[in-house]
């Protein structure tokens, strides 16, 4: 059985496994800051949320994301900024238990929708994202700041 619930304290090291195994999903690379930054936004809860899914004791998903107001919407809307299941237990209903938990979150605080986004050439995923929301087909840009 799912269990989605947020991390606690003991999620640490897997969390952290599992997030570094995202981010090199997206051939990406972090400093150990960002780690130590990002889980102590989820410890305080107040502009950065997570939450986790256990099967059979062990943390092999997790989920983390915020809301912001919107312009077009009198309400604030909840952006999905990651999702990562741990390979063993894909197939298995992890990531939709997550997105189902997510969107429970966010109706009950009243926003008027949740979003993400993923690569186009993220197949697998988007058979299931395909299959629980609807794609608007917007694409997104981004221009890089830098430091200062």
């Amino acid at each position: 059985m799912i269990t989605i619930a947020p991390l606690e304290s003991e999620d640490r090291e897997a969390w952290e496994n599992l997030f570094r195994a995202y981010i090199a999903f997206y051939e990406r690379v972090s400093p150990q800051e960002v780690y130590d930054r990002a889980w102590r936004e989820f410890r305080t809860g107040e502009r950065m949320h997570a939450l986790g899914a256990h099967l059979g004791g062990e943390l092999v998903g997790i989920t983390h994301f915020l809301v912001h107001p919107s312009t077009s919407a009198l309400t604030d809307v909840c952006y999905l900024q990651d999702l990562f299941t741990a390979p063993q237990a894909r197939g298995k209903g992890v990531a939709r238990a997550l997105i189902d938990a997510v969107a429970d979150w966010a109706r009950t605080r009243g926003c008027e929708r949740v979003y993400w986004h993923t690569k186009e050439s993220n197949a697998t995923a988007r058979r299931l994202y395909d299959r629980v929301a609807v794609n608007r087909g917007f694409i997104q840009y981004q221009l890089p700041l830098g430091k200062q």
